[in-house]
């Protein structure tokens, strides 16, 4: 059909949206920007200052180390901190947060001495503090550039001199308490360090060590074992000249007999019963069944004596239950400087604590081997295995690899030595602290395990390091050498270390600290440094008792999973001592950042990667993509379990970035020209904008909700899907029409602009803890003079709590599904080119269908973006008699139960200005190419 003729352009007569809210993000750009204003309005504190007077909910920031870039992993953990900060302080709670590092120990003192030799302790802590505090300085600028707010000019440092005496006054408790002692007894050793490590500072690694079995003589067998030798299997040759016993298991069957190897020789041993074919088999010495064997208990042997194979003295058997008979022969090599089970078996039996072993791994002349004296205990297995050759004790050797402990920083390999150290008691606080542990919330609830078997098990703390940098132990010795661990001395050392910090421990000498705690001249104060989980473990006391804003126990602490025998452990250990109860009542554990291959991604490993290895530290990303990229990232992932990272998965986070981004701009597009005049009156909402203010609530409920149990991931895929679907495939659409060519003061117009800025404001102030920048610059060309981050979480709309509306619109979506198939096939057959272009008659089931909207033309037109649409329902036919008419049956079924569509091509002409075919173009003389609609919205 011809359209009647005219001159006049009707394009500018079209209510397009404006908006100055970019497309293009430029987040690189812009970000710093508004971090500027914020910094320089003083944001974070006017959050402070207006939500005081609020209930408290502090989250203790759990200090990351001072030593090298932010990395993705760090960067996962402070911006899920940020997110509970910021949704907290939005669900109406006072949440100051006060940031922290963990300053002293190896990994610094390690850098700075391997860069210059010969400095002096006090040029050692001078350098290792300042390069503490410039690593200090590099990440805080990293966290507020990620958008991460807190108290960031007034962090808690370890190295502070106020920190470090509340350090010195829990320790003070702790030997009130009679908790410390000092003792000769094995420690993990580090000789490329040379200093004892905690636990949390070994990592494990795959290790080939010697695998050799040993025969020990006899000397004063029982009955049927004359002539026997005893055989251990030990991966640890170079211990052998500290074996002080041989472990039996009392209850296990052993066979005293003859064995021979494949090349004849004979040897009559003790073997556990159930080892003997695996013992056969990794030696080659078979149990020869023609002579008679004598079968005993381990208890037959206790109390027997083995001659040592290559040193003058004999070894005691003994009997132990911590010998197992899945590995080895059921007789365990004891060498109670060397382990920690061994020492124990040791201190029961009654024997000697020898390690005959230096701080560098070397030998001591205590090895009794001379040739030896001087030589790295790993570089001497060769050798040992030779000497045991030589005295024909050796049976066999194999290479065997297993997971071995290792420094984690020098990277070599740790040994278990005796040396003097100082311990704190666990046994006398185990009970307590494990009784604490079920008092406390753990996120996800296997965190209560894993906490709980590493403190049901642990052995008693090590606590002092022979370091350097860090908080010196607060110990003296008599001039007669005796142990001087006084609370009310400790007490004044920690006075004068808060007024002046403890680099005074290494710049004044023996006499001057004698004076100045009051004791005896010829007092000597100790060399060690306390263990660095002492110092992060008592920020408790030295941050949340220190801060009036903040309190103790705190509500939630959150970090990794490494930190359950790490900083989860010391801090409840500490607390125990100091206060009687666990620090926290809630624990978040979230999983590592790994990369591709499931490798934890730290900061060690960006100081070794390769030219070509790809960048994991997050001033990269958020240099590249934007810091809102970087906590959309963190928000969209399933933090609880393992992470996995790589730029090419990052990347995939940028298109739900602009998703989120050009829907907000439409939003802010569809607000030009807001008729504010009729906001005083109650908007005239059509059904389409009830259907989205319900489901607004809807999202609202679950998203607030989402954010208290802090499950950032169903917050963003909440509003993701809320986005994508409701919003920009149906919402948006629908009412473009109307917000194209209705009259600017149109009621509906109106209505809707009213449920875009509900809709807008929602989501700016739903997504502020995620995209902290981007939801402030929408919430700014709102028209809003102050930050989204000074407002609260929306409520749910009380106006729309029901589902009126969405029922209705669920019925239309089926009618919308098979109208669109229609549509579409016509499109196909070039019947016509847009829904526009279509008469389409809708043929309904005789029953369902029957909401009133179905007999509201207008609103069905809107709701399926139609020129004109005919409805007309089915009649019920009558049911076939026969039943066994099945196909009949079926077919009325269809016929009833489903809508169904025939699309021609409109006959009416096209509105030049909204572009539908209506039968009213062409009668209005003045604009004889304009709806009737058009014609009055042009005026």
């Amino acid at each position: 059909m011809s359209a009647p003729d005219t001159a006049k352009n009707y394009k500018n007569t079209v209510l397009l949206p404006k908006t100055d809210f970019p497309m293009k993000a430029d987040l690189v750009a812009r970000e710093p920007q508004r971090l500027a204003q914020w910094q320089e309005g003083k944001l974070y504190e006017r959050i402070q200052a207006q939500t005081k007077g609020r209930p408290t909910f502090i989250l203790h920031d759990g200090p990351p180390f001072a030593n090298g870039d932010v990395h993705m992993g760090t960067a996962l953990n402070k911006i899920l901190k940020d997110l509970i900060v910021k949704s907290k302080t939005m669900a109406g709670f006072h949440t100051p947060f006060v940031p922290g590092w963990d300053c002293h120990g190896l990994p610094i003192e390690f850098k700075v001495v391997k860069s210059a030799a010969g400095l002096t302790p006090v040029e050692v802590r001078q350098r290792s503090e300042a390069e503490a505090r410039k690593y200090i300085d590099i990440q805080r600028n990293s966290f507020k550039r990620l958008g991460v707010f807190g108290d960031w000019e007034n962090p808690y440092l370890t190295l502070n001199p106020e920190y470090e005496s509340g350090i010195l006054r829990t320790f003070g408790k702790a030997v009130e308490q009679k908790l410390v002692y000092r003792m000769k007894r094995p420690v993990l050793w580090s000789y490329g360090a040379q200093t004892a490590l905690a636990e949390a500072e070994v990592e494990y690694k795959e290790k080939t060590s010697p695998a050799v079995y040993v025969k020990f003589a006899l000397v004063n067998p029982p009955p049927g074992c004359d002539g026997a030798s005893l055989v251990i299997w030990t991966t640890t040759p170079w211990t052998l000249p500290a074996n002080l016993a041989i472990a039996l298991h009392p209850t296990f069957d052993y066979v005293s007999g003859t064995f021979t190897h494949e090349s004849g020789r004979v040897e009559k041993l003790v073997i556990a019963k159930s080892r003997v074919e695996a013992f056969g088999t990794a030696t080659g010495f078979k149990l020869n069944t023609e002579h008679a064997n004598e079968e005993l208990k381990g208890t037959a042997l206790n109390g027997c004596e083995a001659q040592h194979p290559f040193l003058p003295r004999t070894s005691k058997v003994i009997n132990t239950l911590f010998v197992t008979d899945d590995t080895g022969t059921g007789a365990v090599h004891i060498a109670p400087g060397h382990g920690a089970d061994d020492y124990q078996a040791g201190r029961e039996h009654g024997l000697e604590i020898l390690s005959p072993v230096d701080a560098d791994g070397k030998y001591t002349a205590e090895c009794g081997l001379p040739d030896f004296v001087g030589k790295h205990v790993f570089q001497s297995n060769e050798g040992i295995i030779a000497l045991l050759e030589e005295k024909g004790a050796i049976l066999g050797n194999e290479k065997y690899v297993h997971q071995y402990p290792h420094c984690w920083r020098s990277k070599t390999p740790i040994i278990f030595r005796a040396v003097e150290q100082f311990f704190i008691k666990i046994d006398d606080i185990r009970a307590k602290a494990l009784y604490e542990i079920d008092k406390v919330q753990w996120l996800p609830a296997w965190g209560r395990n894993r906490i709980y078997g590493t403190v049901e098990s642990r052995p008693d703390w090590c606590i002092s390091r022979q370091r350097t940098w860090g908080v010196p132990l607060p110990v003296f010795y008599s001039a007669t050498g005796e142990i001087i661990m006084d609370p009310e001395v400790i007490s004044k050392v920690a006075v004068v270390i808060a007024l002046h910090g403890s680099n005074l421990w290494f710049e004044k000498d023996d006499a001057w600290w004698a004076e100045e705690v009051g004791l005896p001249a010829g007092t000597k104060r100790g060399n060690d440094t306390l263990d660095v989980w002492i110092d992060s473990g008592c920020s408790h006391v030295s941050v949340l008792d220190q801060h009036p804003e903040l309190h103790a126990p705190a509500d939630l602490y959150i970090e990794a999973t490494d930190q359950h025998r790490g900083w989860f452990q010391s801090s409840l250990m500490m607390s125990v001592i100091a206060r009687g109860h666990a620090p926290y009542k809630a624990v978040i554990t979230h999983g590592f950042v790994v990369d591709t291959s499931g490798k934890k991604i730290s900061k060690s490993d960006q100081g070794n990667a390769g030219k070509n290895a790809k960048p994991m530290t997050a001033d990269h990303y958020y240099n590249t993509y934007g810091a809102d990229m970087v906590r959309l990232w963190v928000a969209s992932v399933d933090y609880q379990n393992e992470v996995p990272f790589s730029e090419d998965l990052f990347k995939q986070n940028s298109e739900n970035y602009r998703r989120i981004r050009n829907t907000l701009r439409v939003l802010l597009g569809n607000l030009s020209g807001e008729n504010t005049a009729a906001s005083s009156a109650a908007p005239a909402y059509t059904l389409v904008d009830r259907w989205i203010l319900e489901r607004l609530h809807v999202v609202t409920k679950e998203c607030v909700d989402a954010y208290a149990h802090y499950d950032f991931r169903k917050v963003f895929s909440v509003i993701n899907s809320f986005i994508t679907g409701d919003l920009s495939s149906l919402y948006i659409d629908i009412t473009k029409d109307r917000m194209y060519c209705d009259a600017a003061a149109s009621p509906r117009r109106i209505a809707t602009q009213a449920a875009i800025r509900e809709i807008t404001e929602t989501l700016c102030r739903l997504l502020a803890p995620i995209l902290a920048f981007t939801a402030d610059e929408a919430w700014e060309h709102l028209g809003h003079k102050d930050s989204v981050h000074l407002q609260s979480f929306p409520q749910p709309n009380p106006a729309f709590p029901g589902s009126d509306a969405t029922l209705a619109v669920n019925e239309l979506l089926k009618v919308r599904g098979v109208i669109q198939q229609a549509i579409e096939k016509a499109r196909q057959e070039k019947k016509i080119g847009s829904n526009l272009e279509a008469t389409v008659a809708l043929t309904l089931p005789a029953e369902g269908f029957d909401h009133p909207v179905f007999s509201d033309p207008a609103t069905l037109h809107e709701f399926l973006i139609l020129s004109d649409l005919q409805i007309t329902r089915r009649t019920q036919p009558s049911i076939p008699s026969d039943s066994s008419q099945s196909s009949d049956l079926q077919l009325v079924s269809e016929i009833i139960t489903e809508p169904t569509a025939i699309v021609q091509e409109s006959p009416h002409h096209k509105c030049e200005r909204c572009w539908k075919h209506l039968p009213d173009v062409g009668t209005h003389a003045e604009h004889p190419t304009l709806c009737g609609r058009c014609v009055e919205a042009v005026g």
